[in-house]
């Protein structure tokens, strides 16, 4: 148990000044022992102030009402105002700043008010009495409205952080339904990969039934793309099984006019390759205002399906939110390095467009969505501002092993 736990669950430092107000008002109390009214009795009243002072915070109604039975005890025995009545003006502010419902406090200040002309009226002094409540009840008025004025300000902190955690919430329920969104959209696609693969072994494979005899060495052939797609093809069914199985979220994309990622045909034999579309996707970019200048660095090889319409995903949100954030008009400079072992997506915008009126629909969800498209093949995804003021994106998605020995007829 943990000396916090074991101080009325408070901050050390909030008991530590508890403890020297009680100390405060106690050692007030002992100072006039000797001379004021009522004697050791009256500083045995303002001892048990003291110590009643020690649980203000934690309850605040309660300490408010044993301080008043006190000060009560004190007028009966017509001791007057003494020094050690600073508890008072303690307690009140104490059930005004902390109390769950302000109307405890309002009945605190109308029993201060009620001890205040009774306080008064014991006074031994050269005014009249009624010059004394009204000094008192400036007093006592004055640490009311302090303690409201705390109050207020406690409840709006308190307020703002409650928001602030409720907004944070709602930004993780949006951040998780749009990652599983994201994740869905991964899923059909790859699925869309797998089926188109196994349509080619197929074909494949029944070409190589029919040729085996009549022209073994194209029917060997065929078995080799049997095998290499094959491999493939379980490749990209096991990441759509990881796709599945995870929580996190993913982010599609679209071009500036809302196109989709270029279609799988209906007939998978005659599916256009994912990069063949790039061309007309940097041109859609171009005819809504961003100025693209592209490079391809390095000979292309033969990426898997799933693969290549990744690093199409890719290109595609990082010019539509370039064309959002850096606006029409900006630069941006697109590279795609293939290297032996990784292709390498790099863009980078000058930030110095002007903003959009209508802004491009993503589709996706920005980094989010690349960064999780990248990971589901294993690549790095890096992004953050230039020193020009601009922004920049790069992913690597390492390149998939060799598929492998030919298969012998």
């Amino acid at each position: 148990m943990t000396v916090r736990r074991i101080l009325f669950g408070l901050p050390l430092r909030s008991v530590a000044f508890d403890v020297a107000v009680s100390g405060f008002v106690g050692l007030m109390g002992l100072a006039g022992a000797a001379n004021q009214p009522g004697g050791w009795w009256a500083t045995g009243v303002g001892t048990a102030m003291a110590l009643v002072l020690l649980f203000r915070r934690a309850h605040p109604s309660a300490v408010g009402a044993a301080v008043a039975l006190l000060a009560g005890v004190q007028v009966v025995a017509g001791w007057g105002p003494l020094a050690f009545d600073v508890a008072v003006l303690i307690a009140l502010y104490s059930v005004v700043k902390y109390a769950e419902r302000l109307a405890a406090g309002i009945v605190a200040g109308v029993v201060a008010a009620v001890g205040v002309v009774l306080a008064a009226l014991q006074t031994e002094a050269a005014v009249a009495w009624w010059a004394t409540a009204i000094w008192f009840a400036l007093m006592t008025g004055a640490v009311w409205l302090m303690g409201l004025n705390v109050r207020t300000r406690r409840l709006y902190v308190l307020s703002l952080e409650e928001r602030a955690a409720t907004l944070e919430r709602e930004r993780e329920a949006e951040s998780r339904a749009a990652v599983a969104e994201e994740r869905t959209r991964i899923a059909r696609e790859l699925h869309d990969v797998v089926a188109h693969s196994m349509a080619v072994m197929i074909v494949q494979a029944d070409g190589a039934r029919y040729l085996f005899d009549r022209d073994p060495q194209t029917a060997r052939e065929a078995v080799r793309v049997v095998a290499d797609t094959g491999r493939q093809a379980l490749e990209e069914m096991r990441r759509l099984v990881g796709v599945l199985r995870e929580t996190s979220t993913p982010e599609p994309a679209a071009g500036p006019d809302g196109a989709p990622a270029p279609a799988l045909a209906a007939e998978p034999t005659h599916r256009r390759p994912a990069l063949v579309e790039l061309p007309e996707l940097l041109d859609r970019f171009r005819a809504a205002g961003l100025r693209v200048d592209a490079t391809v660095t390095g000979e292309p090889p033969a990426l898997p399906p799933g693969l290549e319409l990744t690093v199409y995903r890719v290109v595609q949100e990082a010019l539509t939110n370039a064309l959002k954030h850096a606006g029409v008009g900006a630069t941006v400079t697109l590279g795609l390095t293939h290297t032996p072992d990784a292709v390498v997506v790099r863009a980078v915008d000058d930030g110095r467009g002007r903003p959009v009126v209508r802004p491009a629909p993503s589709g996706g969800h920005g980094l989010v969505g690349m960064r999780e498209r990248v990971t589901v093949y294993d690549g790095s995804l890096t992004a953050g501002p230039t020193l020009a003021g601009g922004w920049q994106v790069e992913a690597r998605l390492p390149l998939p092993s060799s598929t492998g020995t030919e298969v012998a007829a």
